[in-house]
């Protein structure tokens, strides 16, 4: 009888929502005191591998972020009878990089057995890629917890979309609380990573705020139809180093994204602009705020939460 009422109780404890408390630099001090260790060297092999997963787990998070808050949810796989967000319109064969994660989260759970939520993963190694990249490092706060769910309709109304202008990038923002500036400060990632050709096609063709010896040299590889997706860098310098460069490329129109080229259209965020532009240091320092701010999005209130086992599926 005891033992029924105890397991009547956790059965109980896990159907209720849970709620992230606020989150610490020091989280996991004693319950996984090498974390930071056992992700970095995993992190640093995918990108030596292949340069480009830096800027693919950075988006990751991002992604994540901006559906009901950083909680993993983008990390889950379909199934016969659960749709996640991986199938939605701003993920579909375009976000990269579970694979790395699964690593990530393998030599953790090797490590810290059912401590490490995959959220807290994901801004981990977000954090390194960066670092790796040359950008900056941020005091990151930890102690996020994974959904049991997630949501297609949220992902695809609430992922910012490259033919975006300034303006809808602003309410994109503002719907998860993220500021003005952060929309600037944050559309800096774009410095590392790669675009295909069906998210700027628009933009090199038909918009005029470009610069045209930009537009026809994207044109050779991004014709008006057909190889949707031929890949082009984010910034013309290399798409592989972290820097400002993303944003001196603005100052002579060369943003690759419509969503890229509207931050220096404004009175509002020209001057955000200008200032990356020159002073490489601001802006790694107004990024690394930024992150923290963005990585700080809660889940919404109600949300089944757990540490999952597997990044890509709910604990049985």
């Amino acid at each position: 009888m005891a033992a029924s009422s105890f397991e009547s109780a956790i059965l109980i404890a896990l159907l209720l929502p849970l709620t992230t408390s606020a989150l610490s630099s020091n989280y996991y001090s004693k319950s996984c005191p090498n974390l930071f260790k056992v992700v970095y060297p995993v992190i640093a092999k995918a990108i030596k591998q292949q340069p480009r997963n830096g800027a693919s787990i950075l988006r990751l998070f991002f992604h994540d972020c901006f559906v009901n808050g950083c909680d993993g949810s983008i990390l889950l796989d379909d199934t016969p009878t659960f749709t996640g967000e991986k199938t939605a319109f701003p993920n579909l064969n375009s976000v990269r990089g579970f694979n790395v994660i699964d690593d990530v989260k393998a030599a953790v759970e090797d490590a810290c057995p059912g401590v490490v939520s995959c959220a807290d993963i994901l801004a981990i190694a977000s954090l390194d890629a960066v670092h790796i990249l040359g950008g900056p490092w941020w005091k990151l706060k930890l102690g996020r917890l994974d959904a049991r769910t997630a949501s297609r309709d949220l992902a695809n109304k609430n992922i910012p979309a490259p033919s975006l202008n300034l303006k809808g990038l602003k309410t994109a923002f503002e719907n998860v609380g993220l500021s003005e500036k952060d929309v600037v400060v944050l559309s800096g990632g774009h410095t590392i990573g790669l675009a295909r050709c069906v998210t700027f096609r628009n933009h090199i063709y038909n918009d005029t705020d470009i610069d045209p010896k930009f537009a026809a040299n994207r044109q050779k590889t991004c014709p008006r139809s057909g190889g949707n997706n031929n890949l082009a860098p984010l910034d013309t310098k290399s798409g592989r180093i972290f820097d400002n460069f993303y944003y001196q490329d603005l100052v002579r129109k060369r943003g690759l994204l419509h969503s890229d080229q509207a931050l220096f259209d404004d009175v509002a965020t020209d001057d955000l602009v200008l200032k990356y532009s020159k002073d490489e240091t601001e802006f790694f320092k107004d990024f690394g705020k930024s992150m923290i701010k963005m990585g700080n999005i809660k889940p919404s209130s109600g949300t089944h939460l757990e540490v999952r086992k597997n990044c890509r599926v709910v604990n049985t």
